[in-house]
């Protein structure tokens, strides 16, 4: 039988830099058919099924921490915002009341899980910066990136306008899920903006000052943040655009940007690195045998080591992934000699 350790307290560790008896691991995966257009905002019913399945996903697979997904609570529910027609329109956005459910209804969600098992594993909650957000909220979900692209490109003080407000609206999320939910930290999500004419510039005057004012947030009421830098879909990203963003640990697409976990880790200073194997239907973690995946598990540890080290996957893993496959990650782990 193997030995009981305190699987949150192994993740904070590993966070830390600090030696591991085990190295830990969690997968993260959807809940919702359609997670992205999904309102739990108008149909809290939505929240339920969500929940149920955190709760499933914890008993069965025994995770060391959760990434709490957040289907149903992508929209960004501001009356001004919705009813923003124009790049004009943007620069007149109004932060949310303290007590819209935009805010209430996600902390009271949070919290259901972190009542359940927040002394047990790591809890961290699920926050997208705000050009994610926009792009999420095109009605086809491929429209996004060029629609922003181009809204940047036509009137980038509008966008800019925006995002301060959105982000004021994200960084109070951020702090109430952790001083109130008591989650662990958040799960920052962002990504390169692809586009023509969108250069690191760009990017570091329009999107970089909310998306670091968001960390800030989280990072003035917990140490234990994780920035995760999105290619899901192939999205290519380059890392060194967030080398200085202030953030424990760092998650990437190491399959789609083919930058392995020892690289990542020397390239953001040697901070702490979540992730190693791919996401897609093609990957090990998905097809694999249980031979492969024990293979992957011990040659990710012997490239990236055991200090400093998370595996998980690029980003969210199918919903019909076997979920033997994490225990057989598991099982791997508890098999290296760290």
């Amino acid at each position: 039988m193997s030995k009981i350790l305190d699987r949150k307290q192994l993740v904070l560790d590993a966070m830390d830099n600090k030696p591991v008896e085990r190295v830990p691991a969690g997968f993260w995966f959807h809940f919702l058919a359609d997670e992205i257009h999904s309102n739990a905002f108008e149909q809290p019913e939505l929240t339920e099924q969500v929940l149920a399945g955190e709760i499933k996903y914890i008993e069965e697979s025994q995770p060391d921490f959760v990434k709490i997904m957040t289907d149903g609570f992508f929209p960004y529910t501001s009356e001004s915002f919705l009813a923003a027609k124009t790049s004009e329109d943007l620069k007149h956005l109004q932060p949310l009341p303290k007590d819209d459910k935009w805010f209430t209804y996600q902390v009271a969600y949070a919290k259901k899980l972190t009542d359940k098992y927040g002394d047990k594993i790591a809890t961290f909650y699920n926050l997208f910066c705000p050009g994610t957000i926009i792009k999420f909220m095109q009605p086809n979900l491929e429209d996004g990136e060029p629609y922003l692209a181009n809204l940047v490109r036509q009137d980038k003080e509008a966008v800019k306008a925006a995002f301060d407000v959105i982000s004021d609206d994200l960084a109070e999320l951020a702090r109430r899920v952790i001083t109130e939910a008591h989650v662990t930290g958040v799960y920052f999500s962002l990504q390169n903006l692809l586009g023509e004419g969108i250069t690191r510039e760009i990017y570091e005057e329009v999107f970089a000052p909310a998306e670091k004012k968001i960390l800030a947030a989280a990072n003035s009421v917990s140490d234990y943040n994780i920035l995760h830098i999105c290619g899901y879909a192939g999205h290519r990203n380059d890392l060194s655009w967030y080398e200085d963003y202030e953030v424990k640990t760092i998650n990437w697409a190491a399959v789609v940007e083919d930058v392995e976990l020892e690289d990542g880790k020397k390239l953001f200073g040697g901070r702490a690195v979540l992730g190693g194997f791919g996401n897609s239907t093609e990957d090990v973690l998905y097809k694999g045998t249980k031979a492969e995946i024990k293979a992957e598990t011990k040659r990710l540890l012997d490239k990236a080591g055991t200090t400093g080290v998370i595996l998980g996957a690029d980003c969210t893993v199918p919903r019909d992934t076997p979920r033997e496959h994490f225990q057989w990650v598991r099982e791997a782990l508890e098999e290296y000699k760290v």
